[in-house]
This record gives structure tokens, C-alpha cells and sequence, in this order.
């Protein structure tokens, strides 16, 4: 990003600021009035009053996720959003101040954009997640456990009945907040040499076990292949149909195609596989210590 185009960024969040804070606080009587004529009669100038009057709202609660490591600017933005579906939502006549509304709204959307964007991996879920990754740090501070190293059982115990989570959730969660994500091609050492990357193990299969793989696969099928010869010509249609198909045809479609009930298929199917079996056992004997079946 250009030198100027920081610059004015950071005028823009400084212009912001001075608005926030310049606002004046509204009366619950005329925080109603703002509420209702923008609801009832589409008023934006309420709207942007009332708005303007709780940015500082906005900003009070970015700096609570600060922490975290994501812009200011960003937080304040993803704020907004929340106060504004806070406005679209708020119902006057209910006894509860705006601001308290708002604050949900504001809090929820940080969360929000906290989750999506702290971690190339998805952090949390469900409901008891997001409340272990926002609550745990608070909670291992409260029992005195404010180490980067293992929690103990009991301090895991605490915070997994309090937050109403299985105790290795709160395992997992605290080793994610404690080892942040590291580049796979950031260096190893200072002088470079040398990648994260360079240190994560093939799963992949060597080019020996791609051949006995291979060799494996053509034995297997030449041996069923041979088997089937055992078969009649019903039968082998129906195993081939059934049995050997990346989609399997149905009984029913199957009976009609034969002239046969699907009941009468299904027998068919099951003498015809106890028949291949028979006739695997006849040429190779036991399939499985002869390595054809897993």
C-alpha cells in the first residue's frame, strides 16, 4: 500500500474518531422518537442521529478485541455493520435502551469477523466454541493458570465445566490461541536456509508400493474375472450389474429387465456370490492370507 494512501487512512480513522466522540448522548425518550420514526417512517435523518450517537459504542468494544491481532479499522467497520442491523431491528415501544440492544448486535458481529479471519483454520463452530475461544484466556487468568505452557487438569476441568465442553476441546483450544499460524515457507533458521515446508512428511505412496498397488489390482481383477466363468449367464449379468457398476442398478429395474420378480433377483445375487466365493477358495484358497482381500 502506497505511503499516501495510509496516510489517508489513517486521517479517515482519525475523522472518525473525533465524530464518535463528538456525538451527543440521547435522552431514552428521544431515542425512541429516533427509533420509531426511522422504523415507521423511513426518517434517515433519525437514522443517522441515532446512529452517530452510539459509534463510540462501536469503538468502545473494538478495543476490546484488539488483542487478537486484527486491525482497528477492520473491527470498527464489522462493528458498524452490527449497529446498523441493530437500528433495522430495534422495536421502541420495548422497555430496554438501545444502546444495551445495539451492544448484542455490535459484540456479535466482531465475534463474527474475529473467527472468520484470526485463522486460516476455522476456529469455532458451534455455540460452547466460540464461547471456550472468547472466554478461555479470561478464565485460565481468573483460576491464576496465565502460563503459555500445558494447562494442568484440574484448571482444564474448571474451564470445561464452567463452559460446558468436553476437557481435550479445552486442550485443543488452548494450544490453538498459544501457537498462532506459521507460514509453511517461512525459514527454518535466521540465515534462511532451509523451508517449514522442507520438514512435513510425504503420505504419499513410493513408486515400489505403486507397482506392487498396480500389480495387486490386475491380479485381483483377472481372478474375479476367471471366477465369474463359473457363473450362468444370468448370474454374471446380475453380479456385474449389482456388484461391479460405479452405480448399481436396482432389484426392481433388474426384475423387470429379466421377467423376474426382485426377490427372485436377490436370491440369484445370493447364490451367485456364495458361488464366486467357492470358486475364489478353489483357485487360491484363503483370500485374505493370500493378500487378495484386505
Amino acid at each position: 500500500m502506497a505511503v499516501s494512501e495510509t496516510s489517508e487512512l489513517q486521517r479517515g480513522a482519525q475523522r472518525y474518531l473525533r465524530t464518535a466522540m463528538r456525538a451527543p448522548l440521547l435522552a431514552a425518550d428521544h431515542e425512541r422518537e429516533l427509533a420509531r420514526r426511522w422504523r415507521d417512517e423511513g426518517d434517515e435523518r433519525a437514522l443517522h442521529e441515532l446512529i452517530t450517537a452510539y459509534l463510540r459504542l462501536v469503538v468502545a468494544m473494538a478495543s476490546r478485541f484488539r488483542h487478537y491481532g486484527l486491525p482497528m479499522s477492520d473491527l470498527v467497520q464489522e462493528g458498524n455493520v452490527g449497529l446498523m442491523q441493530a437500528a433495522a431491528r430495534f422495536e421502541p415501544e420495548r422497555e430496554v435502551r438501545f444502546s444495551t440492544y445495539a451492544s448484542w448486535w455490535i459484540r456479535s458481529a466482531m465475534q463474527d469477523f474475529v473467527l472468520r479471519n484470526w485463522s486460516i483454520v476455522r476456529t469455532g463452530t458451534t455455540s460452547a466454541q466460540k464461547a471456550l475461544f472468547f472466554n478461555l484466556r479470561r478464565l485460565r487468568a481468573r483460576i491464576g493458570d496465565i502460563s503459555d505452557s500445558a494447562m494442568s487438569s484440574e484448571s482444564r476441568a474448571r474451564v470445561a465445566h464452567q463452559l460446558g465442553v468436553a476437557e481435550h476441546e479445552v486442550d485443543n483450544m488452548a494450544a490453538r490461541l498459544s501457537s498462532p499460524d506459521r507460514s509453511l515457507n517461512a525459514p527454518l533458521a535466521e540465515d534462511g536456509e532451509g523451508e517449514w515446508q522442507d520438514m512435513l512428511a510425504d503420505d504419499a505412496a513410493g513408486p515400489e508400493a505403486e507397482v506392487m498397488d498396480a500389480h495387486d489390482s490386475i491380479a485381483r481383477s483377472a481372478l474375479v474375472h476367471a471366477a465369474m466363468s463359473d457363473l450362468s449367464d444370468r448370474e454374471r449379468l446380475i453380479i456385474r450389474e449389482r456388484k461391479l457398476e460405479e452405480e448399481a442398478v436396482t432389484l426392481e429395474a433388474l426384475g423387470e429387465r429379466l421377467g423376474i420378480s426382485k426377490e427372485r433377483v436377490r436370491q440369484i445375487e445370493g447364490n451367485a456370490l456364495e458361488k464366486l466365493r467357492r470358486a475364489l477358495i478353489a483357485r487360491v484358497g484363503d483370500p485374505v492370507a493370500a493378500g487378495y482381500v484386505g
